[in-house]
Order: C-alpha cells, then sequence, then structure tokens
C-alpha cells in the first residue's frame, strides 16, 4: 500500500484510554494512520496545523474549548478541514450546529468500532457520516427547521451559553476564548436577550433542560 493510500487522523479526546483503543483500533487497520493526540480543543487547533491530518475525530466535552468552538476555529482557517464529531451528546442541538458549521461526521461514541472505521473513511473522502443510531434524529431535525431558542445563537454565542452554563464565569470565559472580557459580557448580554433569560441560574437551567449539559 502507498503512502497516498493511507489516510492520516487526528484524535481529540480527554481520556487518554479512550485515544488508546482507537490507537489499536487504527494500528490494526491497513490503510488509517493515527498522525497525533490531543486532549483540548487548544491542543486540537495547534496540532491540526502542524500534522495537517486528512480526519479530525473530534470529542465535544473537552476541558477549555469545547469540540464545536475547536472545530469552529479549525474550519474558520482552513474551511477544506475534514472533521467527525465523536461525542455521547446524542442531541439533535449539537448535531445540527456540528454539520451547520461544517463538520462532516457525527458519530456517537455508542458505535460499534466497525463504524467508526467506515466514519472515517467516508469523512476522508469528503462526505458525510451520520451514525445509525442517529438517522431518525437527523430526520427528525431536518423535518423541522427549528432548535427551540438555541436557533438563533451565533457558533460563538453557543460556545459562550455553554460555558456559562458549565460554571464558568465572564472573565473565565474571556481566558478560554481568547478575548476580552467585555468582548464576552457583550455575548453574555445577547445570549441573554435571544433566550429570554435574566441571569446564570436561568441559563443553567435552560441547558439542563434542553440536553446541552447534564445535571
Amino acid at each position: 500500500m502507498n503512502d497516498s493510500d493511507i489516510t492520516t487522523v487526528l484524535l481529540v479526546d480527554d481520556h487518554e484510554i479512550v485515544r488508546g483503543g482507537f490507537r489499536r483500533l487504527f494500528d490494526n487497520t491497513d490503510d488509517l494512520l493515527v498522525a497525533d493526540e490531543a486532549a483540548t480543543g487548544e491542543e486540537a487547533c495547534r496540532k491540526y496545523f502542524e500534522c495537517w491530518p486528512d480526519v479530525v475525530i473530534m470529542d465535544l466535552s473537552l476541558p477549555g474549548i469545547g469540540g464545536l468552538e475547536a472545530s469552529r476555529r479549525i474550519l474558520e482557517r482552513h474551511a477544506a478541514a475534514r472533521i467527525l464529531i465523536f461525542s455521547v451528546h446524542e442531541n439533535p442541538v449539537y448535531l445540527k450546529k456540528a454539520l451547520e458549521q461544517g463538520s462532516l461526521g457525527y458519530l456517537s461514541k455508542r458505535s460499534a468500532p466497525s463504524e467508526m472505521i467506515e466514519a472515517v473513511r467516508c469523512v476522508a473522502l469528503g462526505k458525510t457520516f451520520i451514525g445509525r443510531d442517529l438517522i431518525g434524529m437527523l430526520a427528525d431535525t431536518l423535518r423541522s427547521s427549528e432548535l427551540g431558542p438555541l436557533e438563533d445563537l451565533s457558533p460563538r454565542e453557543f460556545e459562550v451559553f455553554r460555558l456559562l452554563a458549565s460554571g464558568k464565569s465572564v472573565s473565565e470565559i474571556a481566558v478560554i476564548e481568547v478575548l476580552s472580557p467585555k468582548t464576552i459580557a457583550n455575548h453574555y448580554t445577547r445570549v441573554k436577550q435571544k433566550l429570554d433569560v435574566q441571569n446564570m441560574g436561568e441559563i443553567t437551567r435552560l441547558a439542563i433542560q434542553l440536553g446541552i449539559i447534564s445535571p
């Protein structure tokens, strides 16, 4: 097999045991090769532009910036990046936001290893891949163009909303997002207006209600 037949992968997950499991899976697959690993969204952004993988396997629940924000930053700099979301979140909000911002695939962590291999090969070709156990949810999402109150949030506002709901302060989010506290405060104000909420407590309750964070 020639090097051109090998698909290189960047594994992004904050659990070393998860990355190790998929590294072993790909080591035993002739046409897939792990180029590098990352444990945070920030590290994923840096390593992507160091190793230029064919496919990024991106977890959503990461320390610091989440997988959606990391994907957005990569795609902003390299629109041809091929990203496969691999997450415990089987949620139409995450699914639609990921596809809207340019990720090509979405796979549940309940999926079989064989489906992961199929998904990576598909995404490497520039094709969309949705896990079989998520197809029904995708169909429901497409039938309804709305995602409730989160529909109008921009990708950056959604990330600020997620971080606020997770208990981060405006100043902490400013450090994570590498933006000024004033900019984050402006996003916070727009999030409250768009979601018709008054404070952090209401943001957290809404995020739990919509399945964005766990209770």
